[in-house]
């Protein structure tokens, strides 16, 4: 029986899915299951690209060449955009470093790897839900029903904490403070925990599932189920969020020219407490934003907004003023008219 070399580039994978990712880093299961899924991609272009099979691959066939024919790839042939790319590259990026480190006669290979630039990404316009359009949508759910008060719980919990989709489902009862102050606890990226305030209407909404699914207080099981017990996906509140919009596009035509999707609730949550006169470093820490300038943006929104504004009001004719402001009435009728 003939022996069989181990083949570095299945031992530098599965270092680094096993003890790198998360005993090294202690990086999230979401993370690892991104790199995985960059990785892969990588590995079935390249046995495309060299004409052989996976098993074939070595270390060595990971070159500068190959990973922007990859990334060309993904743009071209799989109409990736440009951050969709970034994401595939920093998993890329992340496997030289550790290559590097665990095996230094590959460093001058990983150091060319790691000059492969990031590109440009233009800045994605932030889609939101103006105040009247979540109250249609909201109006919209049928609560006679357990799925649809679920559903209204849903989300209402989301616009309140503006949590990301998956901090929302990760939410279980133990999470939950319905007594003064009203509050829950949030798990985000890198399993940071944060705080977030609830109003005493989302509080008493929560209340009222918990009492009315029979969920005991200090439970650890997910909180939002679907009928047959089983947690919801994010895929699941994606259709739910388009179900109710397109219920409320007849009385609300706005809502046909947005696309709209889970995240837009968080964006409605910022966008709300900035008009509400809520300060930046306030929103960052409702958010869980891990920096400030991440919030910033929606400061633009807001000055978007004021510009349109702006541009409706009826514009001051310049010139000399009329004659008849010499009597008081002309003058308060002027005014009054602006």
């Amino acid at each position: 029986m003939r022996d069989v070399k181990p083949n570095p580039l299945a031992m530098a994978l599965r270092e680094f899915f096993s003890e790198f990712i998360p005993r090294a880093r202690g990086l999230s299961s979401c993370t690892l299951l991104s790199y995985r899924d960059s990785l892969a991609l990588l590995l079935k272009f390249m046995a495309d690209h060299l004409r052989r099979p996976v098993a074939e691959l070595g270390l060595e066939a990971i070159t500068p060449e190959v990973v922007m024919a990859f990334l060309d790839h993904l743009e071209e042939g799989r109409h990736n955009k440009a951050s969709t790319r970034n994401v595939r590259l920093a998993a890329i990026h992340a496997f030289a470093r550790h290559v590097a480190t665990s095996r230094p006669e590959c460093l001058e290979g990983c150091q060319r790897i790691l000059a492969v630039p990031f590109k440009r990404a233009g800045a994605r316009v932030v889609d939101y839900l103006e105040f009247e359009e979540l109250q249609a949508i909201l109006a919209g759910i049928d609560r006679s029903s357990p799925d649809g008060r679920r559903d209204f719980v849903l989300l209402a919990t989301m616009f309140n904490t503006g949590a990301r989709v998956q901090e929302t489902l990760d939410l279980r009862p133990c999470d939950l403070q319905l007594d003064r102050p009203f509050q829950l606890r949030l798990f985000g990226k890198g399993r940071k925990e944060r705080i977030c305030p609830l109003w005493p209407q989302t509080a008493q909404l929560l209340q009222d599932f918990l009492a009315e699914a029979g969920i005991e207080a200090d439970s650890r099981e997910r909180l939002f189920r679907n009928h047959r017990g089983v947690p919801l996906t994010r895929f699941g509140v994606r259709y739910l969020l388009a179900k109710y919009c397109d219920q409320a596009k007849p009385s609300v035509p706005s809502l046909s020219g947005k696309q709209l999707h889970p995240h837009s609730m968080r964006h409605s949550t910022a966008v709300h407490l900035l008009q509400a006169g809520v300060d930046l470093p306030t929103i960052s820490h409702w958010l869980g934003h891990a920096s400030i300038n991440t919030t910033n943006r929606y400061a633009k929104v807001d000055l978007e907004m004021k510009r349109r504004a702006i541009a409706k009001a009826e514009p001051l004719t310049p010139g000399e003023p009329d004659a008849t402001w010499r009597t008081n009435g002309s003058i308060l009728e002027w005014l009054e008219s602006l």
